[in-house]
């Protein structure tokens, strides 16, 4: 199978990078100062997993040079980037291409299927660290390197989501096709969107949550709140959730941070929308009290 990653930065490229270095047939989507260091001087992957490994040559081009067609197609972008990459997307795709969005806005798998009823659209999450070091390079950090994706209704596509997962775990990668997928992946909104909206509500980095006090109270109270809407939206969402997250928050690196609160600080666009405001919807549509998240929302301009 060949795979396109469209968004080469920390989720993409570390996806990517590690199908890549396992010998899979691998095309990056990228553009500026990255695309033309990978095109330079390869590709550099540090990670826990491999160390360090440099693919060089690497298949990598902008959206509007790429000419092929997918078998598998990662969408690794920002919610807010989304729209954008759509007409690549449909252009790399045929009839039996399998697409798996990676982002952080939960749902997003569904509403594309509406738009592209033509395709196999997944839904998915992954849990990892990393980031971008420099043009060109990125770091997989930590223990925990796993991509969960699945089809929202029946198992049509089975043959071809357990070949993905043996080139994952070739990559050393470690998959799981989930049989409920829409819970599976509300189970990683409960622990990204609380980040994130702790992080932008105190202005702080992760080093706050990792240690007892207001942040970890916060945090562990805004989770407790999304998985009450998860489970008003019929979802299946265990309590172990909460002590799961504090787990994978004391496993961060201490002066690390969400996406989301990085990109407000920088004062661009954000997934604020999708991560903080679209919980006060689904709370207020399901009959949910979610008064941490209310909170948190109004402080950033939310009119109801």
């Amino acid at each position: 199978m060949n795979y396109l990653i469209i968004g080469s930065g920390a989720t993409g490229g570390c996806i990517g990078g590690y199908l890549a270095a396992a010998g899979k047939d691998v095309t990056f989507i990228a553009r500026g100062a990255h695309l033309a260091a990978m095109k330079e001087h390869g590709f550099l992957l540090h990670g826990t997993r491999m160390g360090e490994v440099k693919i060089d040559p690497v298949q990598a081009c902008t959206a509007e040079d790429y000419t092929g067609k997918a078998d598998v197609i990662f969408l690794c972008v920002k919610g807010y980037a989304l729209e954008g990459v759509l007409p690549l997307m449909s252009k790399a795709a045929k009839p039996d291409s399998i697409i798996v969005p990676m982002l952080n806005i939960v749902g997003t798998g569904g509403a594309l299927q509406e738009r592209f009823p033509e395709y196999t659209i997944l839904d998915g999450c992954i849990y990892i660290g990393s980031y971008i070091n420099a043009p060109g390079e990125v770091t997989q950090t930590g223990d925990t390197f796993r991509v969960v994706y699945g089809e929202r209704e029946g198992s049509a596509h089975a043959a071809q989501l357990a070949a993905i997962a043996d080139d994952l775990r070739e990559a050393r990668i470690d998959p799981v096709v989930s049989e409920d997928i829409r819970s599976a992946a509300f189970a990683k909104y409960c622990m990204v969107s609380p980040y994130a909206a702790v992080e932008a509500y105190y202005d702080i980095l992760t080093e706050p949550l990792q240690k007892p006090g207001r942040e970890r109270d916060l945090y562990v109270a805004l989770t407790k709140e999304a998985i009450a809407v998860g489970r008003a939206m019929g979802l299946t969402l265990a309590d172990q959730i909460v002590d799961d997250n504090l787990m994978q928050v004391d496993e961060s690196t201490p002066d690390s941070s969400a996406s989301m609160y990085k990109d407000l600080k920088r004062g661009g666009e954000s997934e604020i929308d999708g991560l903080l405001f679209q919980v006060v919807r689904l709370a207020r549509q399901y009959g949910v009290s979610v008064p941490n998240y209310l909170m948190i929302a109004e402080k950033y301009g939310y009119q109801g």
